[in-house]
């Protein structure tokens, strides 16, 4: 789009031309591109301001080339329309025609204004309605699948919902055995320091027992099995999406939901519990362990006093928080593992908001389970 037929190193020049009865002319000659007004940086300047007289007149048949960022830098200086008293050559016409066809777009204004706010929120809400109804569907489908295995038990997935118990169960036992035990530890000692301050050192069995049976150690065992396994079910549906083996399965007519919701969701079901069982048994063998040495209260007294202060009921409260938990971390990792789209990027994404929605679902959860039983167990 530029006209070469003449020598590119001559300078850009403009003139100011008096043709009389107070009319003038801007004259422009020379090699009009890009590295010519280089030479020239004042030449902007100057259009800017002859361009501001709507009656002056403008000759740029001398001009010897002309390129398609100094046809736009004359473009805007005239206010995007061509001067009515225009004279060029008709191959430079062509580049004025380009920009008065399809004008180059405007860059937003900076900042954010109300309505944009506004925008933004209205977005958020929106997707987030758009996933809970998702959810929800995908939880309607789990509770046909299961009526349709209580029909029809020789279809029930046992391989798979062994092999994922294995993989999010046995396998998370020596993470989750090291970080209760140390969390008993620290929760022991700290509440050591404050006790001894009144006298009242036995009472470290009813803050460990409650604290660890019916709050920390479900919900230490939720979070670290949402970060290990949760993240590890949608990275795994997301690679079937990326290597098209969703399709393929949707081909020979094989359930999504049947073959890899359902084991998914009946697996963690079942396992949570017995990992937060587990979770509280190593805080309060730590807790433990740091009462003796901080208050010489023996392992047997632990023993026999804990029974008499935590009620059965706890146990089972957490039991069942375990096993919601493990319900809804497996409902969103799966969730989000089938919105993945087919590339590398989606799949990272999408990973990281699974971790952190199954999370923050636990802890809501969690606070839920608090307010419903908040009378419910206590000695």
């Amino acid at each position: 789009m530029t006209d070469t037929s003449t020598n590119q190193d001559t300078p850009p020049t403009l003139d100011i031309v008096d043709q009389g009865r107070g009319q003038s002319c801007v004259k422009l000659s020379g090699s009009w591109n890009l590295r010519g007004l280089l030479t020239a940086p004042d030449l902007g300047r100057k259009i800017s301001s002859y361009a501001a007289n709507k009656n002056i007149q403008w000759d740029m048949t001398p001009v010897d080339v002309l390129d398609s960022a100094s046809a736009l830098i004359l473009w805007k200086a005239w206010g995007k329309k061509l001067p009515l008293a225009l004279q060029l050559k008709p191959e430079h016409q062509r580049l004025f025609d380009l920009w008065q066809a399809q004008p180059p777009p405007e860059s937003e204004p900076g900042g954010y204004s109300s309505s944009l706010a506004i925008k933004y929120v209205s977005q958020l809400l929106a997707n987030f309605w758009g996933q809970l109804l998702q959810l929800v569907t995908l939880l309607g489908q789990l509770f046909l699948d299961m009526g349709y295995l209580l029909l029809h038990p020789g279809d029930i997935p046992w391989s798979e919902i062994s092999i994922t118990i294995y993989e999010s169960g046995v396998r998370a036992l020596g993470i989750t055995a090291l970080v209760g035990f140390l969390i008993g530890i620290v929760l022991s000692y700290l509440s050591a320091l404050q006790l001894k301050i009144f006298g009242a050192e036995i009472y470290i069995i009813d803050i460990l027992g409650l604290s660890v049976i019916r709050e920390l150690g479900p919900l230490l065992a939720a979070i670290l099995v949402a970060g290990r396994s949760g993240s590890s079910m949608t990275a795994q549906i997301g690679i079937m999406r990326v290597t098209e083996e969703l399709d393929a399965l949707s081909a020979m007519g094989i359930s999504h939901s049947l073959r890899l919701i359902l084991p998914n969701v009946m697996a963690l079901t079942i396992v949570l519990p017995l990992i937060g069982i587990w979770t509280s048994a190593l805080a309060l063998i730590g807790g433990m362990v740091s009462a003796q040495n901080t208050l010489d209260i023996s392992y047997l007294q632990f023993f026999l006093k804990l029974p008499d202060v935590v009620p059965l009921i706890n146990v089972l409260i957490g039991l069942l928080k375990s096993a919601v938990f493990g319900l809804m971390i497996a409902l969103i990792a799966c969730h989000f593992g089938f919105r993945i789209k087919p590339n590398t990027e989606s799949l990272g994404n999408e990973t990281t908001n699974s971790v952190v929605a199954a999370i923050t679902v636990v802890i809501m959860v969690d606070a839920v389970f608090a307010i419903l039983f908040m009378n419910v167990g206590m000695p």
